[in-house]
């Protein structure tokens, strides 16, 4: 395996590449990062079993079905031991992770989720994700404590005006501070993922290089893109289309931002996510899988609550039984010639670290 010798490109030369449309460049492109990951995290696809657990939220973010505002969704939480039932599922299907995602849910005490955690960790050999939003250190630290071993918030865009914009903070709340979050997941231990939307209105070409960059300069370990797709049910308080430079929210849009990442981050995990198979669901994942990605992340929620997750339309797999994801999964990774991963999955990067610390 190699030291993870990150590609040494310029601002301007990412901006470039996300400004290319010659299909036999893209072609380059794809290539170039293929063999990338394939030298640096290896053929294996690694499966998070995903738990989406709750989708209340206190948030009012412009493009979310789950915001605060939507009066028109069915509101649920998941009980512990229904959560304890898919965990044990995905233990048996052979995942290494489970993924733990809700929205920003303070019905949600600490406690609750700490001993839901404990559980987990207790009966299984599972690592555990959580992806809860933006909570206070003093809890985020109980759960670490508690057995969690990764932490996902994604810092959306990098552009200020642009993330206030779509994401307005709650009354008495101070403004966000993402990337001061992050540092603060990674000093309490978290192997930590963030990621951003493409193709939000108002995002230029120049905002989402400044966003891969960030990528690098924050080491992460884990690291989701994906298409902005607006919930119909969101505020509409958005920003109007740029009249020149914004990123268009598009499939091969996606592929570009997957494959500049793998390139200037080798040994993060990358997950192709299901937003790709929302916008082609015959082969959206393969060719993010194709192009750099190493994760994906099949859906162990109960069916009864996977439509009520409703955080942008027609989400893929949303009526598939959590064993049908699999086989579906299996199935299409093999026909890429790639197989399964083994064991937990954590990131090289994050490996490496804790052995020089």
């Amino acid at each position: 395996m190699s030291q993870w010798v990150r590609s040494l490109m310029t601002h301007d030369e990412i901006r470039t590449w996300l400004e290319e449309d010659r299909s036999e460049q893209l072609d380059r492109l794809w290539a170039r990062a293929n063999a990338v990951r394939r030298e640096n995290v290896g053929d294996a696809v690694h499966l998070r079993g995903l738990i989406e657990f709750s989708n209340h939220c206190v948030r009012t973010c412009g493009y979310c079905g789950l915001n605060s505002t939507n009066r028109r969704i069915q509101r649920y939480r998941m009980t512990a031991d229904e959560i304890l039932d898919c965990a044990h599922a995905a233990a048996s299907y052979g995942y290494g992770t489970v993924v733990m995602q809700s929205g920003e849910d303070y019905g949600i005490s600490a406690l609750w989720l700490a001993d839901v955690i404990c559980r987990i960790h207790r009966e299984t050999e599972l690592a555990i994700t959580l992806s809860v939003g933006e909570r206070p250190l003093d809890e985020l630290k109980r759960w670490r404590d508690a057995g969690a071993d990764r932490y996902l918030l994604r810092f959306e865009t990098s552009n200020r005006d642009l993330y206030d914009r779509i994401h307005p903070p709650r009354a008495g709340q101070d403004r966000s501070d993402r990337f001061e979050l992050l540092r603060q997941l990674r000093e309490i231990g978290y192997e930590t993922g963030s990621g951003v939307m493409i193709g939000i209105p108002g995002q230029t070409y120049d905002d989402l290089a400044t966003d891969i960059e960030w990528f690098g300069r924050l080491e992460l370990d884990m690291i989701g893109v994906g298409p902005f797709i607006p919930h119909p049910a969101g505020p509409t308080a958005l920003l109007p289309p740029a009249e020149e430079g914004q990123v268009p929210n598009t499939e091969q849009m996606a592929y570009k931002v997957v494959a500049l990442t793998r390139l200037l981050c080798p040994a993060s995990n990358i997950p192709s996510t299901s937003a790709l198979a929302t916008l082609n669901q015959t082969e959206g994942r393969e060719l993010g899988l194709q192009r750099g990605a190493n994760v994906v992340m099949p859906n162990c929620t109960p069916t009864r609550y996977r439509a009520l997750y409703d955080i942008y339309p027609a989400k893929a797999c949303v009526d598939e039984t959590a064993e049908q994801c699999l086989h579906c999964l299996r199935a299409r990774i093999a026909s890429i010639g790639r197989s399964v991963g083994e064991g937990r999955g954590d990131s090289p990067a994050y490996i490496n670290r804790l052995a020089t610390t």
